[in-house]
């Protein structure tokens, strides 16, 4: 028994080891994960953005500002100078959080009564917000604490006003239903495609399409087509459940929303395409979409910000469709993203399409050669 089974063993181990193709996938996919795993996978929120609009001249307000400064939080605090800054700047995720400063929030302090302080929030990265407004509080509880303490006497509380927007109550099924609506549109068209010119080649029937009438632009555009109305059937059926099983908000406008699906759905097609042209059997391809789908979900800004990421992966993340798509469905769901800053973030996705795209028909041609 042992030595049948050990022989078994050997067998599967020398089919796995022999192709060269299957030696690279063993090794190189998992090495390139561990790293981007590394790098990528912390629910630490640090290196945000904040904007301040101080309407006091007083030492209290530039003592709170000087502390937010000194912590390795926020990166960068963006000076604001009107109410109208606050909502541009959440609007266009800029910051993460305003903090807003009564033109009486020292003379307040100084003589013991509440202060009143305005924290406003993008409730769109409600995780990410909770854990920012935890740390302000924590430095609002300091600057009274420091007050009291040399005034001899208990200052009354800040009078703190948290406002949340685009999601007010903080629900976090605002944040991550919009978000795996297009997660699994991308797997489900990269499984979809990914294996489609493969399984050809491995059934034997390839060469019957090669010596079809057909030609390559037409059977490119015929493997393209099937998946892309499978991940429009698959998507509207979220969509559906996200506003009425979910009760998200839609917003935005749903022509732009489709507009920005279908281009998100030819691009995932396109890298589907390109993993099955320069795959030899369907194992190889399931693999190669693993591959590219594993690191494009965790490099999406889906489970963690995109701004804690080293800056070298923030522009590694570029040539990821999702991070692109998943602005737009959450603008176009709890903030009405208006069509200019749609067009803004659809334009990354129009580029990776087209190059996707040609280097499948690259590789398409040279199979047939």
């Amino acid at each position: 028994m042992w030595r049948r089974l050990s022989a078994l063993i050997r067998k599967e181990l020398l089919v796995i080891l022999r192709d060269p193709k299957s030696r690279v996938l063993l090794i190189g996919p998992p090495l390139l994960q561990l790293i981007l795993f590394s790098y990528a996978t912390t629910l630490d929120v640090t290196n945000v953005s904040i904007g301040v609009l101080n309407q006091d001249p007083g030492r209290w307000s530039v003592e709170f500002i000087s502390r937010i400064q000194g912590s390795s939080v926020f990166r960068e605090i963006t000076p604001l100078h009107r109410i109208s800054d606050i909502r541009e700047a959440i609007d266009n995720q800029k910051v993460i959080a305003a903090v807003h400063f009564g033109a009486d929030f020292s003379r307040n302090i100084e003589a013991g009564v509440p202060a009143d302080l305005q924290i406003m929030l993008d409730g769109r990265r409600s995780n990410a917000a909770q854990i920012v407004n935890g740390y302000l509080d924590q430095i609002a509880n300091a600057v009274n604490a420091e007050a009291s303490s040399r005034q001899g006497r208990r200052v009354a509380g800040d009078n703190v006003l948290e406002r949340y927007w685009f999601n007010p109550s903080l629900e976090f099924t605002w944040f991550t239903v919009p978000n795996l609506v297009g997660s699994i549109a991308l797997l489900i068209s990269l499984m979809v495609t990914g294996q489609s010119v493969a399984r050809e080649r491995e059934l034997g029937t390839h060469e019957q399409l090669m010596v079809s009438p057909l030609r390559v632009h037409e059977i490119l555009l015929g493997k393209t087509l099937p998946p892309l109305v499978v991940g429009l059937f698959h998507s509207t059926m979220f969509v559906l459940a996200t506003v009425f099983l979910f009760e998200v908000p839609l917003r935005g406008s749903l022509i732009m929303l489709y507009l920005s699906l279908v281009l998100y759905l030819v691009c995932v097609i396109g890298v589907g395409l390109f993993i099955s042209s320069i795959a030899q059997t369907q194992q190889q391809a399931f693999l190669g979409v693993f591959l590219f789908a594993a690191p494009a979900i965790l490099l999406s800004g889906f489970a963690t910000p995109i701004d804690n990421m080293p800056d070298w992966l923030q522009t590694f993340t570029m040539i990821n469709p999702l991070r692109h798509f998943l602005v737009i469905i959450k603008g176009v769901f709890l903030s009405a993203m208006p069509a200019n800053e749609l067009l803004t973030h659809s334009i990354p996705l129009l580029l990776i399409a087209t190059f996707t795209l040609g280097a499948a028909s690259i590789f398409f041609r040279r199979r047939i050669g």
